[in-house]
């Protein structure tokens, strides 16, 4: 699948490449970024180099993951977020801030943006959001985007060679007020 570029009132999503390697690599040396994500630490030039020139462009040709890079109308990088497609109907979505741009609202933004796009033009019935337990910013991210959480997941998340525990939320499309592309049928109890 070629990218696609997205776009809000106040953001751009897009696809990174190798021009925006140097942005990815400042980025990801935030300890923060470093402690809640999976991506390696230390996070070092090579690591961008792979994610911006291998990993994000193989996602979207081989349609296994959908990466955008979240960046401001003057091309500053605010964040990155992707959706990887899990099953079926059900895509996965990780995202980050940079450090600079926290507290704007751009990666909720930009979450709800990149949801509505995969619920209407990639039939995906559920986006799973996950998140280890006590990473209180991302289930913020995820509660303003309007995500249910779940619950928490035991050892469900391999951080740098440690399990641990996670919280798991879904959004719906009927959660942004859009249908479904099966009928959904929710559990009684």
């Amino acid at each position: 699948m070629e990218p696609v570029t997205l776009t809000t009132d106040r953001l751009l999503l897009r696809t990174v490449g190798p021009q925006d390697t140097d942005a990815v690599y400042a980025a990801c040396q935030d300890p923060d970024i470093q402690r809640w994500t999976t991506i390696p630490s230390p996070y070092l030039p090579e690591h961008a180099r792979g994610f911006t020139e291998q990993m994000a462009p193989g996602g979207w040709a081989n349609g296994s993951m959908f990466t955008f890079g979240v960046f401001l109308p003057a091309g500053d990088l605010a964040g990155m977020l992707g959706i990887t497609m899990r099953s079926l109907g059900v895509g996965e979505i990780g995202f980050w801030g940079t450090k600079e741009h926290r507290g704007n609202g751009y990666i909720t933004e930009a979450v709800v943006t990149a949801a509505r796009w995969a619920f209407t033009r990639m039939s995906v019935d559920r986006v799973e959001w996950r998140a280890e337990v006590g990473n209180r910013h991302s289930r913020a991210v995820a509660e303003r985007a309007g995500f249910t959480v779940e619950g928490t997941l035991r050892s469900a998340i391999n951080n740098k060679g440690v399990l641990r525990d996670c919280w798991v939320g879904s959004l719906l499309p009927s959660d942004l007020g859009l249908p479904s592309t099966v009928p959904y049928l929710p559990g009684r109890e």
